[in-house]
């Protein structure tokens, strides 16, 4: 019984475990065998040993020589067996690494980190949204999270790549979701909106089902679909859509003094408009107070949403209910206290 155990764990080992163990225990044979063959020229079975690394390997310090006609062909038998295992091995980790780097570009492999940020979506947003993050936060890990994607480098973008579906918790899990610091979900323009607004709460609910407390960024097209992120765990909504609207409706009717279009644009790169809920800290506080607390966040306070009626700035004096959604302004470069 004990026989087939071992067995069975040593089968279950890797393939370069089990290669290093089957040359360990062809040395320590031919080393032992040399050792009793020519006791004087080997005085112990280390030396044994040492010789038959170095006859396989092909190096050939030249140190230990068999001399008698036993050690020799002891050699030869070395030198037909042990050398092609050590070659077999040297190669095997050669294809182990290239097939890890492989499958590290393909998003195969899991993410070991922690306090990391996940962005959930591959687009032009995501991409320069890590353009940003590294260049003012280098040492915070991004793990990406895409299911369109084949494969991304990292020598283009300094990221770890899973590949798969966020809605799916084991994929969450490969991306260590339950040691994030934040995750950011990016809606998918090239579906249509009900669709892509449907997969991000989706994606909400399987976050929160396995890390509650972790704070998630969403991005939702629809306005229909805000209240609904919000009830799924989204702890801040960026509503894109918005942006585009009042830019387009802005460079239909802009006077020449106006604003140039770059100058928004450079505008638009620094803020994003949110939708986020009340939290405890708010309720029962004034408008004014909200604002500064939101303010030393990075967060501009425009005003709420109650009972699906908007009230964009409010009175100074204008208390914060549960239930209240904010709408305010959020820099990707605020700082949290």
């Amino acid at each position: 019984m004990t026989g087939k155990l071992i067995k069975l764990i040593f089968f279950r080992l890797p393939t370069v475990v089990k290669l290093l163990a089957s040359v360990l225990i062809i040395m320590t044979i031919f080393g032992t065998m040399i050792h009793f063959a020519e006791p004087g020229r080997f005085p112990t079975i280390f030396d044994g040993i040492w010789w038959a690394f170095i006859t396989a390997a092909t190096v050939g310090y030249g140190d230990y020589v068999p001399l008698t006609t036993i050690g020799r062909l002891i050699a030869i038998a070395l030198i037909l067996t042990g050398g092609g295992v050590i070659a077999f091995y040297i190669s095997s980790i050669a294809a182990a690494t290239v097939q890890y780097e492989q499958n590290l570009m393909k998003g195969k492999i899991d993410f070991k980190g922690k306090g990391h940020y996940i962005f959930i979506g591959w687009n032009e947003r995501t991409r320069q949204l890590i353009r940003l993050m590294a260049e003012k936060f280098p040492d915070t890990p991004i793990v990406v999270i895409d299911r369109t994607e084949k494969k991304i480098l990292y020598e283009d973008y300094p990221v770890h790549f899973i590949h798969g579906d966020a809605s799916d918790e084991h994929i969450l899990l490969k991306a260590n979701i339950k040691e994030a610091a934040k995750v950011l979900i990016t809606a998918n323009t090239s579906k249509a909106e009900k669709h892509a607004d449907s997969f991000t709460i989706l994606s909400i609910l399987t976050i929160r089902g396995t890390n509650k407390d972790i704070p998630i960024v969403a991005e939702i097209l629809s306005k229909t679909y805000v209240e609904n992120a919000l009830r799924a765990g989204a702890s801040t909504i960026i509503r894109s859509n918005d942006f585009l609207s009042t830019l387009l409706f802005h460079e239909l009717s802009h006077q020449v003094a106006s604003t140039p279009f770059e100058d928004i644009l450079e505008i638009l790169k620094r803020k994003q408009f949110s939708h986020m809920p009340v939290t405890k800290e708010l309720e029962h506080r004034s408008f004014l107070e909200a604002s500064n607390l939101l303010m030393l966040q990075g967060y501009l306070l425009l005003g709420i949403i109650r009972e699906n009626q908007y009230k964009i700035h409010p009175p100074a004096d204008y208390i914060l209910q549960k239930g209240d959604i904010l709408l305010a302004f959020v820099s990707w470069q605020r700082k949290e206290i």
